[in-house]
């Protein structure tokens, strides 16, 4: 009986650790390049991140404002070394450090938003938000008086020339006459640099302020003169109510969802993925009330087009700022070409360095 009994402990011992193994959590961690209350980037990336944090088994965490380069390197790196199972890099300056770490750790699963470099263990991910942006150029295209609308710009990289590229065709789909000046601050969240950059958008005539930084900065700059201005990221309608006409917005729960299961019940593969409108992923923020219903339907019948597949925003003839064909007339630019782009069109004014 005693040997009995102690088989009995021993079986009911390997159920319960071989339940507490399959009830380990997985731990998800997160890397971003800006703080989560800016209200922007770093933020639309943190309400997805709490999206997966309230699933089953799963338990996330996050560092903040991590500078990219080497701190993000060692950032990932400690956070791989503590057994994470997936580790979301939201930066495109930390696409060479996580690929540095993820051919150190091949079992854990790396995933790098906006880059483009990949690895058995590491995919990349962005969103469409050029559909959106097309979609708010046609707002600020059919709001300005002065056909001056400015662009606070972060960094000349082919995602940031890409999206003022899209905004402007929008522009110009409703307001041929109309040019986008570009003013690059070479940051992704300086609120103050950002706030000044709008300022001498404003001093050469804008009446409308766009911007692709992290800040609501360029809003409080317009809204201070009067004028109006198209946001980013989230719906930042609150720091400048007067002056907010609507922002290409992000919505990244249901891809983070997506990917978490995916890697826990093992078909996770290595992919560069880039959903749109159609997946909502991104969209438009909620129009300001001085946005005219005339307006608002123009935006939704080519929101409609754009996410059935029956308009594709890079749709020539499309022209460079010298007046040169790059897009021939009836083509859509491919994929390849709209991920390295990295030239303005007709219409922008401004350089891409």
């Amino acid at each position: 009986m005693k040997f009995l009994k102690s088989m009995f402990a021993l079986a009911a011992g390997v159920a319960l650790c071989a339940s507490t193994a399959s009830a380990k959590d997985m731990n998800v961690g997160f890397v971003y390049v800006s703080p989560i209350g800016d209200a922007g980037w770093s933020y639309a990336h943190d309400v997805g991140r709490q999206a997966i944090d309230k699933m089953d088994g799963v338990k996330t965490s996050y560092v903040e404002a991590v500078a990219e380069g080497p701190d993000s390197e060692r950032v990932m790196l400690n956070m791989a070394r503590k057994g994470y199972d997936i580790i979301f890099a939201t930066s495109f300056g930390y696409m060479d450090p996580m690929l540095k770490v993820a051919k150190q750790f091949p079992d854990t699963t790396f995933m790098h938003c906006s880059g483009f470099k990949m690895a058995d263990n590491m995919g990349n991910y962005f969103g469409r938000i050029y559909q959106a942006r097309y979609l708010s150029g046609i707002v600020a295209g059919g709001m300005t008086k002065s056909n001056t609308i400015g662009y606070v710009a972060a960094f000349p990289i082919p995602e940031v020339i890409r999206g003022i590229n899209a905004f402007t065709l929008g522009v110009q789909s409703v307001n041929p006459d109309a040019t986008v000046r570009v003013v690059w601050t070479k940051t992704w969240y300086d609120p103050a640099t950002e706030k000044e950059a709008a300022k001498s958008l404003l001093d050469v005539g804008a009446d409308v302020i766009a911007q692709h930084q992290d800040s609501p900065g360029p809003q409080e700059a317009a809204q201070e003169k009067g004028v109006y201005s198209v946001g980013y990221n989230t719906d930042m309608s609150t720091f400048a109510p007067k002056a907010h006409l609507t922002a290409p917005i992000w919505n990244w729960g249901p891809y983070y969802t997506k990917i978490v299961e995916s890697v826990k019940n093992g078909t996770w593969k290595a992919e560069s993925a880039w959903p749109g409108l159609a997946d909502g992923i991104v969209d438009l923020a909620p129009f300001g009330p001085m946005v005219p219903k005339e307006l608002q339907d123009k935006v939704a019948a080519a929101k409609a087009d754009i996410a059935a597949g029956k308009m594709k925003v890079f749709t020539g003839p499309i022209k460079n700022q010298k007046g040169e064909v790059k897009i021939a007339d009836g083509a859509s630019a491919p994929d390849g070409d709209l991920l390295g782009m990295t030239w303005f069109i007709e219409g922008v004014v401004g350089t891409t360095e």
